[in-house]
């Protein structure tokens, strides 16, 4: 089972929020989930970004795959770089 970890989109239309969830990569963007990670709101000022760091830190030592937009989020966060920390101890 190939693990992403992505954003779900939530909200109404033109007002969209977003969690970050962890999924198979094979279900739908906003389907089923395994572990819910986190928000993303672009839409207030600044945006809102809230991660539970510990737990995407363990999903990322499992094996999971960011997608192209989380994996930009978590190098705003400083995830990214405790994870290549992590990965080369």
């Amino acid at each position: 089972m190939a693990v992403k970890i992505r954003l779900r989109r939530m909200g109404a239309n033109r007002d969209a929020s977003y969690r970050l969830v962890v999924a198979d990569s094979r279900d739908s963007r906003d389907g089923r989930f395994i572990e819910e990670l986190g928000h993303y709101d672009p839409t207030t000022e600044p945006e809102t970004v809230d991660i539970k760091q510990e737990k995407a830190l363990e999903w990322l030592q499992n094996g999971a795959k960011p997608s192209s937009t989380v994996k930009n989020l978590f190098k705003d966060q400083g995830i990214m770089e405790k994870f290549d920390e992590l990965k080369n101890k």
